[in-house]
């Protein structure tokens, strides 16, 4: 298993697409801070009119995207509309998310990732991180965010789950909702994504979902009806199709669902060349987003809204009436956002420093404690004092995952010297990589001729700029470590698949078994017009892996206590092929905990991970990828400065074979070019429910250090639904914030497929030390519903129902009964 990913073929071409998309973006145009007013409508006669006074040209500039003119500023999002002048209606900038403002050839707040932001179960702080993405995009000279993405995590294996909240539709709702309000408060766009059933990498722009309209509706469009609920002034439709239809010409998505039901009143755009025909804009697509880039070449026109679009416009195969629907959609936000208003104020100023302390809150209340033995944490006394940290995450911050989420931070601190500055002068902290992924530069003596890191191409130039040959000293696995910055590179080694190294994917790291002798080495790349590309190559030898292993072991059994970090490397379009830690971390961590039972481990992973060392460790804390300020925010929670009150958005599998994907080749990957939602409703923790499967760890789990006992629970039907009360009591010796968790039981009185029992509230108290308080969770009357497929529609499930309530999905011991009865 690679840490790093290969990536080839028309995932290539994108990753390089969204990598050059904006080389040259124009200046700079301002808009209010805030958006006060109700949403308006498309098609208000301000909107209408300036329409009507559009040529078709300038109608259809606004349904693709482009580069950008040539001159712009070096630091560039991925998309640019030129807007019309003469009409007073300013150009527009859209940048990557979602876990910050993602701009080529610049830095800002890296964001922990939006599933340790769902791990807070906290709607106030989702707020929060929105305000933060808001605030840095505006400053940034951005009006729209390619985010949040709310899909639904079903395939325990998917890349991009690190970008996503959860498997629970409710959870993942309600964090939705509160961080497009966030974002849209400070007067940027969100686009919510990815719509719909986006759940794998695998086989992402071909496969389709075949998924019925109860499982649609119950799980996995929750989190997008309240994105658009909260307002979201856009909505990204995704690269696979739904029940046979391409999701961006699925009208029933587009239309039905989105238009119909939901009463959405923005546009809809497409994810990156996920538009399939020229048609499509008569099936609910207002907006093109992407066009083939290949280096070397001039910018191509794209594909389907530009000059083909005009093209059918013309001969009357499409009416002009359609195309400007998805104008006035377009204009009708930009109205909603004061952009037509010839008011604009001046951008705010940038506030890294409350982008900072908002990350680190957040990856503070989103670390989940899943193991604590014999009270190891936190540390203190003797345990503090003598220190071994081992890991390569704990030298090289993991910030977050690869893809067109990858963020540059303005800062990361390694964690080690976090915990250095933590433990303070007296103490003795010592790191080992255990399993370096980085390595030093190849050597002279090694590379011939001998390649200099760092610029290779001056702005704007393109081609090979190294050949050579490789001197491999022995057969063995070798790790190659290659990064480039300011552009595009590639990576040939003996012929051996190709490395593509962009700001998108930071140090790739890929396992290459080389033999003894010379093997040919090519480099080739692009740099964007304003900045050089500057490349790093490094690698670890057998030779090499074997001594860090070794010396980590060493250094731990020396230590009073060791501390290993264990990461893996989740990516946007390639799935993992295992749930274990990726290369020898298993085996490192097991010899580790032989030698020192005060063994901790800290994980830096985007999504469950197994672990055969569990029972062998001291403590277990998972930080996922936990932003730029996720080093401080992990040396807080080790040492007692802040109390581990994050739940597990997830199921943790105890197997390989133990999760709902498993065992059904046609759920997951799929069996030609299909992927069957055979579960239905039983994703998660509810299929977990039904089959009697243990997990390793269950939904909403997460320990504290100290503890929380539940009693007195009462059920009460109210005009908004229910409110179950009971009381929490603080039982340990520190204060601490419990997560209050209430599911909810099947109707006795309908046919159609019902989940054993659901998430159907939550709430966060906050207790000293011997406090109890009673606490009412309020369960909306849509958690009552389901959806009658034949009806189209919701209804209300009546009759004796059970509500359970506990600190997670596998611990509900206190139970009520409600009645529901029909309205």
């Amino acid at each position: 298993m690679l840490f790093g990913t290969r990536r080839t073929g028309r995932r290539t071409r994108r990753a390089v697409g969204y990598a050059l998309a904006a080389l040259c973006v124009g200046g700079l145009l301002t808009a209010p801070s805030a958006t006060g007013a109700p949403a308006a409508g498309p098609g208000t006669p301000r909107v209408r009119s300036l329409v009507a006074k559009m040529t078709l040209d300038e109608k259809i500039s606004f349904v693709h995207w482009t580069t950008g003119p040539v001159g712009g500023p070096t630091m560039t999002g991925i998309g640019y509309l030129p807007g019309v002048q003469r009409l007073g209606i300013p150009e527009l900038r859209t940048a990557d998310g979602p876990v910050g403002i993602r701009l080529l050839g610049g830095t800002a707040t890296a964001m922990p990732t939006p599933v340790a932001l769902a791990s807070t179960f906290d709607e106030h702080l989702a707020e929060e991180y929105g305000t933060v993405l808001g605030r840095e995009g505006r400053a940034l000279g951005q009006d729209i965010v390619l985010g949040p993405m709310t899909n639904i995590i079903r395939v325990p294996h998917a890349g991009r789950n690190f970008e996503t909240y959860s498997e629970d539709p409710l959870l993942s709702s309600r964090m939705a909702a509160d961080e497009v309000r966030g974002i849209q408060d400070q007067g940027l766009m969100a686009t919510v994504k990815h719509f719909a059933a986006n759940n794998q990498e695998y086989q992402r722009e071909t496969i389709d979902a075949t998924v019925g309209e109860q499982t649609l509706q119950e799980v996995e469009l929750p989190a997008f009806r309240s994105a658009v609920k909260a307002g979201a002034a856009s909505v990204m439709c995704s690269y696979n199709s739904v029940n046979g239809t391409h999701a961006c010409s699925n009208e029933h998505l587009l239309q039905d669902v989105l238009r119909e039901q939901w009463d959405f009143r923005g546009w809809v755009l497409s994810d990156w060349l996920a538009t399939h025909a020229t048609s499509d804009v008569t099936k609910g697509l207002d907006q093109e987003l992407g066009v083939e880039l290949a280096l070397g070449q001039p910018v191509p026109d794209s594909k389907y809204f530009s000059s083909a679009l005009k093209t059918a416009i013309e001969d009357g195969s499409i009416p002009e009436a359609t195309l400007d629907r998805s104008v006035i959609r377009i204009l009708g936000q930009m109205e909603r956002f004061g952009l037509l208003d010839g008011k604009a104020t001046e951008r705010p100023q940038r506030d890294p420093e409350a982008g900072r302390k908002t990350a680190r809150t957040i990856a503070e209340n989103g670390g989940v404690l899943l193991r604590n033995e014999q009270r190891t944490l936190p540390l203190a006394g003797g345990k503090a004092a003598d220190i071994a940290v081992i890991g390569n995450s704990a030298k090289h911050p993991k910030v977050t995952g690869n893809g067109s989420a990858h963020v540059i931070p303005d800062r990361a601190t390694a964690p080690v010297d976090a915990i250095e500055r933590r433990a303070g002068d007296r103490a003795t902290v010592v790191y080992e990589p255990g399993e370096d992924l980085v390595g030093v530069p190849v050597p002279d003596s090694s590379l011939a001729p001998a390649f200099k890191g760092g610029k290779q191409l001056q702005p704007g130039g393109q081609g090979v700029f190294y050949k050579g040959r490789l001197t491999v000293p022995a057969d063995g696995d070798y790790k190659i470590a290659f990064s480039a910055v300011g552009g595009v590179a590639n990576l040939q080694i003996a012929g051996q698949s190709a490395v593509l190294g962009t700001e998108a994917f930071g140090t790739v790291t890929t396992t290459m078994h080389l033999t003894r002798g010379t093997h040919e080495v090519t480099m080739n790349g692009w740099a964007f017009e304003k900045t050089p590309l500057s490349v790093e190559l490094s690698w670890v030898t057998p030779e090499a892996a074997r001594t860090d292993f070794d010396r980590a072991v060493a250094a731990a059994a020396k230590a009073r206590t060791a501390i290993v970090f264990a990461q893996d490397d989740s990516a946007e379009g390639v799935d993992r092929t295992s749930l274990s830690l990726p290369g020898r971390q298993d085996e490192l961590i097991a010899a580790v905990t032989k030698v020192n039972p005060r063994t901790i481990v800290v994980l830096n992973t985007g999504s469950s991970v197994l672990m055969p060392w569990l029972r062998d460790t001291a403590a277990v804390l998972e930080m996922w990828y936990p932003g730029q300020e996720g080093a401080e925010a992990t040396a807080a929670l080790l040492f007692g400065d802040a109390d581990p009150s994050g739940r597990l958005t997830q199921t943790f599998p105890a197997t390989e074979t133990g999760h709902p994907m498993a065992g059904d080749p046609h759920r997951y990957p799929g069996v030609d070019g299909k992927e069957t939602y055979s579960e239905g409703l039983d994703v998660g923790y509810r299929w977990y429910d039904r089959t009697g499967v243990a997990p390793l760890f269950p939904f909403g789990y997460g320990l504290s250090y100290t503890t929380f006992a539940y009693s007195d629970l009462s059920v009460v039907r109210t005009p908004r639904g229910l409110d179950a009360t009971v009381t929490v009591r603080n039982t340990g010796d520190r204060a601490g914030r419990e997560t209050v968790q209430v599911y909810l039981g099947a109707s006795p009185n309908t046919q159609a497929p019902q989940a054993l029992r659901k998430l159907a509230g939550f709430g966060k108290v906050t207790l000293e030390p011997g406090e109890q308080r009673r606490v009412t969770v309020p369960v909306d009357e849509e958690q009552l519903r389901y959806w009658d497929t034949s009806a189209g529609s919701w209804r209300l499930g009546t009759g004796r129902r059970t509500v359970y309530v506990g600190p997670s999905a596998a611990k509900t011991s206190l139970t009520a009964p409600v009645t529901v009865l029909p309205r």
